[in-house]
């Protein structure tokens, strides 16, 4: 009787979770969605119909609320670790090459504004030692030692 009990207990709680699965694929479907809502909402803009204009802004609004639901259901489930900083400027007059760990960075890119200040919040360890600091690095987080511009570690594709 327990074994059925506990069969069927596990059953409640595997069957929701499998069917909440979802996938980049389905992501990508949501963006598609979105994209399309758009371009009919360009198409009314340009028609003039008043009633047509608010019936596809409001598809939009709709479609971006279920492209931004799947996304956040997608990185709950897989633990995405991506974040959004903006756009990445390298400093002036410098190439930007793949990283590689024991390349040394020019000074340029150990300022300020290229130090990740806060680690923990894009779930990045925290340096040990204190001339040891994590460095934006286009779309990278660089691990550095600030001293001499060394690469220790490189976690890539944090940022987007």
């Amino acid at each position: 009787m327990n074994k059925l009990i506990l069969t069927g207990l596990l059953a409640a709680v595997a069957l929701p979770t499998a069917a909440n699965a979802v996938s980049m694929s389905d992501v990508r479907e949501e963006r598609h969605d979105l994209r399309g809502e758009q371009r009919e909402l360009q198409q009314a803009l340009r028609s003039g119909d008043r009633g047509d204009i608010r019936d596809e802004r409001r598809d939009v609004t709709d479609a971006r609320e279920e492209y931004r639901d799947e996304r956040q259901d997608y990185t709950r489930a897989t633990g995405d670790r991506r974040y959004n900083l903006g756009r990445y400027h390298a400093p002036r007059g410098h190439a930007l090459r793949t990283a590689f760990r024991g390349q040394r960075l020019h000074r340029a890119f150990l300022g300020a504004s290229y130090v990740i200040a806060q680690p923990a919040r894009y779930r990045l360890a925290a340096p040990r030692l204190g001339h040891i600091r994590w460095v934006r690095y286009r779309n990278d987080a660089l691990l550095v030692d600030m001293r001499t511009g060394a690469v220790i570690a490189i976690e890539n594709n944090i940022f987007w």
